[in-house]
């Protein structure tokens, strides 16, 4: 599937969730200051989620953001996140974004690589257009006008 083109339904997603590369331009601002832009994404697909981007840190402008202080959490199938604070000149953002500093033997290709909020900053963007976040706190998903729903996230969605 030509993922720049077609319409995606998240229904159609895998679970297990799958890794797959994209070309995707991805580009993440905040107040003013470009963090990431690169076309060397990775995204994860999962049943009932919309495409959650994982950004490769030397596309990333890494001096804006620490390790958050927030305890990591484990994904049954990519491993143990860890979190990230969004740390700038009268900005102390936390937990923006989190990582699999060693994840999983599938989902390998996520090592070194951030994947943030869309919510918690100003801009993120897929080729241009913006993605609104997933609804829901918990969850990392861009959706765009290529990727329809429903989502989880939303409330009463929980059991999905």
């Amino acid at each position: 599937m030509d993922e720049l083109k077609a319409i995606e339904s998240v229904w159609q997603y895998p679970r297990p969730p799958r890794l797959e590369s994209t070309g995707r331009r991805l580009r993440i601002e905040h107040r003013g200051t470009l963090l990431a832009d690169t076309v060397h994404g990775m995204r994860v697909l999962e049943t009932s989620h919309p495409p959650v981007y994982y950004l490769p840190q030397q596309d990333l402008q890494m001096q804006y953001l620490v390790p958050s202080p927030h305890p990591s959490s484990t994904c049954e199938w990519k491993g143990q996140a860890t979190y990230w604070t969004l740390v700038m000149p009268g900005v102390h953002l936390p937990d923006v974004a989190w990582s699999y500093a060693r994840p999983t033997s599938s989902f390998a290709g996520l090592k070194d690589h951030l994947a943030f909020y869309a919510g918690r900053v100003d801009r993120c963007t897929v080729d241009g257009e913006v993605a609104v976040a997933q609804p829901g706190d918990f969850y990392g998903g861009w959706i765009t006008s290529g990727i329809r729903g429903p989502f989880k996230g939303t409330p009463g969605t929980l059991g999905w």
